[in-house]
């Protein structure tokens, strides 16, 4: 069962992407590999928050599925930490966007760690933080 899980997720990652589904799961791999922080013996923390750029023509082929491939990205990444007993600095997910600096047929992956993650996490503006309430009377 799993490997046919494997095999379907490769088969749309590669469909959609046009890449080597095996080197993008490998390297969503390694940038969480990479960041990890051992905090105690047993304790290992990995970032939780993903983020795949794909250059506009890419992106474009995705037609509206970019948020079913960023879930199934989540789930390799999921079962990776599984196998490794990694901790979530927070609720896992993989957003996958659009990038002017990416070349087509390329991507570009970073990673952070947020405990709460907000709706605009993503967005390319900051946030606007509404200015302080009046001190009450």
């Amino acid at each position: 069962m799993e490997k046919t899980v494997e095999h379907w997720e490769s088969a749309l990652v590669d469909k959609v992407l046009g890449n080597d589904p095996v080197e993008l799961c490998d390297d969503l791999r390694r940038e969480c590999d990479t960041h990890a922080v051992v905090c105690a013996k047993d304790r290992v923390l990995v970032p939780n928050a993903y983020k795949v750029e794909l250059a506009p023509a890419v992106h474009e082929q995705l037609d509206g599925r970019a948020a079913h491939v960023g879930q199934v990205l989540t789930d390799v990444l999921a079962r990776h930490a599984a196998k490794h007993s990694y901790e979530w600095a927070g609720p896992l997910t993989v957003h996958v966007t659009e990038s002017e600096g990416t070349l087509d047929g390329r991507y570009r992956i970073s990673s952070q760690a947020m405990p709460n993650i907000p709706a605009d996490a993503f967005s390319e503006t900051p946030p606007v933080v509404p200015p302080p309430a009046a001190p009450g009377p």
